[in-house]
């Protein structure tokens, strides 16, 4: 019978043109056995589906290995997947090949369809042992330690400082450049399953498909996956505000420091941030919204005589905000130089120490880390005038702690301030009253370095955080 649409001569002519193009056609490509596309095949089912499986597997096996599908006793590969699948079978993959510290096949070898080919010299399945070692026993431990300095993190033996990892199941269920990496961890006790059929182990964790969740993908979630997405969608769109993960409709907001537990974030969907209450953020501190409000969902609600983003701008100020932001500015862009805090019109110069400190606005100059004072100035932040306006009486009534001791007993008053013993380095303080030796160290370092100490408490360097200054914010490490 003839196919439709030909006629005779052409149908003659059909056989040499089909044989011309198939002996262009790759050795691993197999002619499916029609005699026309769309026409029946000419082998049955179980022939068909035989010659898609490799030698030895048994029948009722995944076709073509799982990677495509059999037409008429050849395997058509899945082209969508990621990577290339090939082979008559497609049991070749370019990705397969074992890999070692990041390199395929050690980089000592190349990769022949999910096998590594060793080059001279080199052997194992990534080609990551050399054949002879020239490394003492010592210095071979010493390449195989990990950041704890744990050999093989105990999980299996030094060659020549490369790891070889236990593998006594076959399973090849710990690996890593150390050993560090255990997907036992992974497996359900229960169903004895990779995170327990419904997630991806990478590394000893589990990494769930929608709508699954626990530590091993064991819990399933009462609502669709598209439903868990709308619920954990914030106002602006984003998942979980893009500072959280979504889990069963529910965010679980990220933290500045995962191993805290201030809940600085929050809301349905993260949408809180309470860093934004604070213009210089101190995880460790409940200032926010400067002392003079409350914060409400990254938005600061100021008390009575107090106003601006974070609360810093007093009412009983007879200028306006933008009044007291440009006498502050003077001929900088920054107010106060970007070097102190702007309250009213004046400034409140960061100490010596601080790189952010000189300037005029600070009544003196900066040099070498120490102020230079202008003209009828004193102090060490040239912050005493030297001319005073009020009486002796007046002066030290301003000058008493809470106990009525004149500066705590550590230091003088002059015109109602009080001037810290200078023999005493660490005491500071309105009145004295501060003790800088009990601020956090970290490093064996006041404020590890980062900041300077005030009134026990580490007030941190642009871009540095913590009880210590410790913990380092900014974009580029410095």
């Amino acid at each position: 019978m003839r196919p439709p649409g030909l006629g005779g001569h052409l149908w003659l002519l059909l056989p040499p043109l089909l044989l011309a193009g198939l002996s262009a056609a790759p050795q691993s490509f197999s002619p499916s056995l029609r005699s026309w596309s769309g026409a029946p095949c000419r082998l049955s089912r179980t022939e068909s589906e035989r010659r898609c499986l490799a030698p030895g597997q048994a029948p009722g096996s995944a076709l073509c290995h799982g990677r495509g599908r059999c037409d008429c006793g050849v395997c058509i590969c899945h082209v969508t997947e990621p990577g290339t699948y090939f082979g008559p079978l497609c049991e070749c993959h370019e990705w397969v090949c074992e890999t070692y510290d990041g390199d395929t096949c050690a980089g000592h070898g190349t990769c022949d369809c999910g096998k590594c080919k060793c080059d001279l010299g080199w052997s194992g399945d990534a080609c990551q042992y050399p054949t002879n070692c020239n490394l003492t026993k010592k210095k071979s431990n010493q390449m195989c330690k990990n950041s704890q300095d744990i050999v093989c993190s105990n999980a299996g033996t030094c060659h020549c400082g490369r790891c070889k990892c236990d593998d006594s199941d076959g399973n090849g269920l710990v690996y890593g450049k150390f050993c560090e990496c255990d997907d036992r961890e992974c497996i359900d006790d229960e169903t004895e399953e990779i995170c327990g059929g419904h997630g991806k182990c990478y590394c000893g964790n589990c990494y769930c498909e929608a709508g699954w969740h626990g530590d091993k993908c064991e819990f399933q979630c009462d609502i669709t996956p598209w439903e868990s997405k709308q619920k954990c969608t914030s106002p602006d769109g984003k998942i979980c505000s893009n500072r959280g993960t979504c889990v069963c409709g529910e965010c679980s907001c990220h933290d500045v420091d995962p191993t805290g537990d201030w809940g600085d974030i929050h809301g349905d969907t993260c949408e809180c941030d309470e860093r934004d209450c604070s213009s210089v953020y101190d995880r460790y501190s409940d200032d926010f919204c400067s002392g003079h409000g409350q914060c409400n969902c990254g938005r600061c609600d100021c008390k009575a005589g107090w106003y601006g983003k974070t609360c810093e701008h007093p009412r009983s100020c007879p200028l306006s905000a933008e009044e007291s932001f440009r006498k502050c500015q003077g001929g900088s862009a920054l107010p106060c130089s970007g070097r102190g805090r702007c309250e009213c019109g004046k400034c409140t110069c960061y100490p010596p120490g601080d790189r952010r400190v000189y300037g005029k606005t600070c009544h003196g100059t900066c040099s070498c880390g120490r102020c230079v004072c202008e003209q009828g100035w004193f102090g060490e932040l040239c912050q005493h005038p030297r001319k005073c306006n009020m009486t002796e009486e007046q002066s030290k009534s301003l000058c008493e702690s809470a106990d009525g001791i004149l500066c705590s007993g550590k230091g003088s008053c002059h015109c109602g301030k009080c001037i810290c013993s200078a023999e005493e380095w660490y005491i500071s303080g309105e009145f004295c009253d501060c003790d800088d030796r009990d601020c956090d160290k970290h490093d064996g370092l006041i404020c590890t370095g980062n900041g300077i100490c005030s009134c026990g408490n580490c007030e941190c360097w642009d871009g540095w955080n913590g009880n210590a200054c410790e913990i380092w914010l900014g974009t580029e490490y410095p």
